[in-house]
């Protein structure tokens, strides 16, 4: 059976004109002072989080990469034109469009998902402000909402066709709603809850991070809207619509929902959050059963944050057990090198990494969603591994998404980021799905630095970016120097402000080349184990300085489904070889070790910072948005066991698990000496012998060129 058109094949077909540019710069990053502070950045957290965030504006980025993004997307969000978002609303109601053009992409006068845009849109102005609380982001954003406010007035009184209630607000009529009820598919429709999703939710935020109250007004209605058209339809009716194939496709509706009732108290609204009960895949996921096979990916991801969200208003266990599996079904078994997942928008098999690199892996708004809902789990269960999947995740694909060259008329974010050999990033994608949650990726980058607990005497440090936490209630502000991620050593000082508190630094897992962590200069005790919390617990003073070294190293990750598809990293940092060639390039490293077992013997530095070479290719960190072709795998050949210069001949089996003879070998490096390394050989060798995956000659050679090798360099 052929598979349906993606939807990244419609924009293909229909890709349109962006805007003109207006040049604003951006101010130095600095916390708003605690008289100007917007209302809160989230909805009231719930008893059962353990973990609570901080609002956005009570964090703000230092300098570095992950500021020069945000930057970069801060002049776009000054610069391109709010009549521009409003003309398709305006369009719609009959208003006048002041004579505006649309976006283009997908956002175009006749295109089934428009509005869609301009949901994101509001977020990004939303977030914008919160982070900057420059006041011409804040009438920008008013301007936008006002004119919204107008739309949905205008629709009530004199839609043509008139909605079926006066909280109905969208850039096209109703006929995608009724038609989806009656199970039409895409892309005679386009997935009209999606868009209704990023209309709501940049509501919401408008609301929530710059305080517009004429924001939450608008939702409240298009959330009687949402009840009135869904809370009579049988529950058949509706669990038939959202298998629906991208038509049925909702975004967070589930959460967006909850989070308005969260706001307003109304029933009716947490009544139609469970309306989007997706039960099929519900019911599997919080039995821990996999069918995610074949399944889109972004079409799913957002609704198990929706589902926690319900956890939290319903007590139902089954919906936050259902976001845990689903969590577990895709960071790891489906996921790639830089923590994307999907290959042309699908979920494939799972474990299937090899067998699906090519140039549509990883879809942007997908990695966008699994970072929402691993830190929403966190909230919940402080695990370690949500926040190392959110590292990898917003380090090598989300910060890798922006091209690194200024543009005011479009975004230049990703779409799908492709993992197989030879590919390039395409960048631009005004318009489309992947543009839209492209432009709130890097307007929020300090949301999970830093959490704190519920009873607020704990403080969770997640992520080294450079910034600094103000913390009202608590009277701290405390600055973290960092140059993340191009070295793993940073401080944290309290600045202003005390007392009693435990400080708990993440240890990242890929921290295996030792963790060292002072207080004033004084050595900390304590276990600091890769993939834990290190918590320190002390009354803190101002001027106390905490230093973190989580120093770097090389490491390679294999592909669960082919042991020999290998990608490199660079501590936290994927390293691509730069390449056009479209052919897997073979990669050989035992033979350059010494005794320490270090690819730094294989891997060498090049003259750019956090660049390497390798058999004649240069390897360069993902997360430098540019255009250059790139292998984010290689294929590992060692087919003959040897020791530097001498030679074995023995062929380099696989073992039982999967590895080879020198695969476990060098597992156990460093050796102190020549001799402790000749002890390893000649036991691991009568271990393959016993297991018939060496002759007696076999061993004995191996045994001989372990004597002979000298890898003392």
């Amino acid at each position: 059976m052929s598979q349906p058109p993606t939807r990244r094949r419609v924009l293909s077909l229909t890709a349109g004109a962006a805007a003109a540019p207006l040049l604003a710069s951006a101010p130095p990053a600095q916390a708003a002072p605690a008289e100007a502070a917007p209302a809160a950045a989230v909805p009231p957290a719930q008893p059962a989080w353990a973990v609570r965030p901080f609002a956005l504006h009570e964090v703000a980025l230092g300098g570095g990469v992950f500021r020069d993004k945000r930057d970069l997307m801060l002049d776009y969000a000054r610069a391109y034109p709010a009549d521009r978002i409003l003309a398709v609303f305006r369009a719609n109601a009959g208003l006048d469009t002041r004579g505006a053009r649309p976006p283009g992409g997908w956002e175009t006068a006749d295109g089934n998902l428009r509005g869609h845009y301009g949901g994101h849109f509001l977020t990004l102005i939303a977030q914008a402000y919160a982070d900057t609380r420059e006041p011409a982001l804040k009438s920008k954003l008013d301007h936008l909402v006002t004119a919204l406010g107008e739309c949905q007035q205008a629709l009530a009184d004199h839609g043509n066709p008139k909605p079926s209630h006066p909280g109905y607000l969208a850039a096209y009529p109703e006929t995608q709603f009724i038609l989806l009820e009656s199970y039409t598919t895409y892309p005679t429709i386009w997935a009209p809850y999606y868009t209704c999703h990023k209309i709501m939710r940049g509501l919401l935020d408008a609301h929530t991070l710059a305080g517009n109250q004429q924001a939450l007004t608008i939702a409240a209605k298009m959330g009687d809207w949402v009840h009135s058209r869904l809370g009579g339809l049988p529950k058949a009716q509706l669990e038939r619509m959202w298998s629906i194939y991208i038509a049925g496709e909702y975004g967070g509706m589930n959460e967006v929902m909850t989070d308005l009732y969260a706001l307003t108290g109304r029933e009716e609204h947490l009544a139609a959050a469970r309306c989007f009960d997706n039960t099929t895949l519900l019911d599997a996921c919080a039995e821990n059963r996999d069918i995610l096979e074949g399944k889109h990916a972004n079409q799913h991801i957002p609704q198990f944050t929706g589902y926690l969200r319900l956890s939290d208003h319903t007590g139902e266990e089954r919906y936050a057990a259902a976001a845990r599996n689903f969590w577990g079904m895709v960071a790891g078994p489906r996921t790639y090198a830089l923590g994307g997942t999907g290959q042309g928008e699908m979920f494939r098999a799972r474990g299937a990494i090899a067998a699906t690199l090519d140039d549509k892996n990883a879809e942007t708004c997908a990695t966008y969603n699994m970072l929402k809902l691993s830190r929403q789990l966190f909230f919940r269960d402080p695990d370690p591994s949500y926040m190392d999947y959110y590292e990898r995740g917003l380090t090598n694909h989300i910060l890798a998404s922006r091209r690194d060259a200024p543009s005011t008329t479009g975004p230049e974010v990703t779409y799908f980021v492709g993992m197989g050999p030879g590919v390039v990033r395409e960048y631009g994608n005004t318009g489309t799905c992947c543009g839209g949650t492209g432009m709130e990726n890097h307007t929020k980058y300090q949301d999970s630095i830093y959490f704190r607990s519920a009873d607020g005497s704990a403080l969770y440090v997640n992520l080294y970016l450079a910034s600094v936490l103000h913390w009202p209630e608590r009277g701290l502000v405390i600055e973290q120097s960092s140059d993340f991620p191009a070295d793993g050593v940073r401080t944290l000082t309290f600045r202003e402000g005390g007392g009693p508190l435990a400080v708990k630094l993440r240890i990242p897992s890929w921290a295996t080349a030792g963790v060292t962590v002072t207080v004033n200069g004084t050595r900390q005790g304590g276990r600091a184990a890769p993939g834990t919390y290190l918590t320190l617990n002390r009354t803190w003073r101002p001027g106390d300085r905490i230093r973190v070294s989580t120093p770097y190293r090389l490491r390679i990750e294999r592909a669960l489904d082919d042991p020999t598809a290998q990608s490199l990293f660079y501590g936290p940092l994927l390293l691509t070889a730069q390449s056009p060639e479209q052919g897997f390039r073979t990669f050989s490293f035992y033979k350059d070790f010494t005794l320490r077992g270090d690819l730094a013997d294989a891997v060498k530095p090049a003259s750019r910072p956090l660049h390497f070479t390798t058999h004649d290719l240069t390897l360069a960190p993902f997360h430098i948005g540019s255009d250059t072709p790139y292998h984010a795998y290689f294929k590992r050949s060692e087919p003959v066991i040897a020791f530097g210069t001498t030679d074995s001949g023995v062929p380099n089996r696989v073992g039982p698990d999967g590895r080879t003879f020198l695969d476990t070998l060098w597992d156990q490096a460093p050796f102190q000496n020549h001799a402790h390394f000749v002890r390893t050989v000649r036991t691991l060798a009568r271990r393959w012998l016993s297991e018939d995956l060496f002759t007696r000659t076999e061993h004995d050679r191996v045994i001989k060129a372990a004597n002979d090798a000298d890898l003392r360099r």
